[in-house]
């Protein structure tokens, strides 16, 4: 995203988004958020009343632009995959990962049209494939073309945001979308789009809680407490599917059909960061320096903040 248009997006967002109460000496935490992210979990649990602090959502389309807000100072946390995390890191961002979840990864995907040819993975050499650069559908791409024995070269990806990627999948200007939920189940249940390659066995699962240094130092007490009102939202989701799904399904206008789907697809589990955790993200750094999208390699440990435990 061109430096004018990330600041404009900013500006804009800023003033769209909302503060939830409206006491200027209340601290105010700078959330961003994803389609279908904290924001929607949150409110559908209950879990935005009573905070003892203000929440400004900004709610970007992928990681990657949310991953610039960060390294901007822009934003103080958000939800981001483990892939899109190691781009930005590896590109000198000043944030840490402080929470982590592991989620089913069949969305994370790389989708055709209902009528392709195309059969499995090795049938895409020499198509094109649309996704974010940097991000989870980059990494399966990736991932997907190495267990056949094929490289990024022999493919062309078209790095493209969602809803662009979308339209040139529809219009039949690319081949595949490599993409993650819900974008998945929208185009699975609107008829857009089947599966070709799921992320089971390619990708980690890994998504995380990233902060910036500056907010983990500044407002370490708030984000622990947001920290621990999501995983309460989660387990509340997990025994309350129907109901999330329709409060998701309108807080970001989607269909229910859809926003039940991709939830109880993911089958989201919050945990610990542990050693796993921290081998799974080491092996996601390693592949992506031997493709080539980062310069050196990058021990993860430092990149972790594990102060901040799940439960009070």
């Amino acid at each position: 995203m061109q430096r004018r248009t990330f600041q404009q997006f900013l500006s804009a967002a800023a003033f769209l988004s909302p503060v939830l109460g409206h006491t200027q000496t209340r601290a105010v935490v700078r959330a961003g958020d994803q389609k279908g992210g904290l924001r929607a979990l949150l409110e559908a649990a209950g879990e935005l009343k009573s905070l003892p602090y203000d929440i400004q959502w900004t709610e970007f389309p992928a990681a990657a632009p949310l991953a610039e807000a960060l390294n901007a100072d822009a934003v103080d946390f958000g939800p981001i995959g483990d892939a899109p995390l190691l781009f930005s890191l590896a590109a000198g961002s000043r944030v840490k990962a402080f929470a982590v979840n592991r989620s089913d990864p069949y969305g994370t995907a790389i989708l055709v049209a209902p009528n392709s040819p195309l059969k499995d993975a090795s049938s895409l050499k020499g198509k094109s494939v649309a996704t974010n650069r940097g991000s989870i559908g980059h990494f399966v791409t990736l991932k997907a073309l190495a267990s056949v024995g094929l490289k990024a070269e022999d493919i062309n990806l078209r790095f493209l945001a969602p809803p662009d990627a979308k339209l040139a999948l529809t219009q039949g200007s690319v081949d595949a979308w490599a993409t993650w939920e819900p974008y998945t189940a929208l185009a699975e249940t609107g008829g857009h789009a089947r599966v070709l390659v799921n992320g089971r066995g390619l990708w980690s699962g890994l998504s995380f809680l990233a902060a910036t240094d500056n907010a983990l130092r500044d407002k370490r007490n708030h984000l622990q407490d947001l920290q621990q009102r999501i995983v309460r939202a989660q387990a509340w989701a997990s025994q309350h599917p129907a109901e999330f799904s329709a409060t998701l399904a309108r807080i970001i206008g989607i269909p229910a059909e859809a926003a039940r789907l991709q939830f109880e697809r993911r089958q989201t589990r919050w945990q610990s960061i542990d050693a796993q955790v921290v081998a799974d993200q080491q092996r996601t750094a390693d592949f992506y320096l031997d493709a080539g999208l980062i310069k050196q390699k990058l021990d993860v440990r430092a990149t972790f903040d594990t102060g901040l435990p799940l439960a009070a």
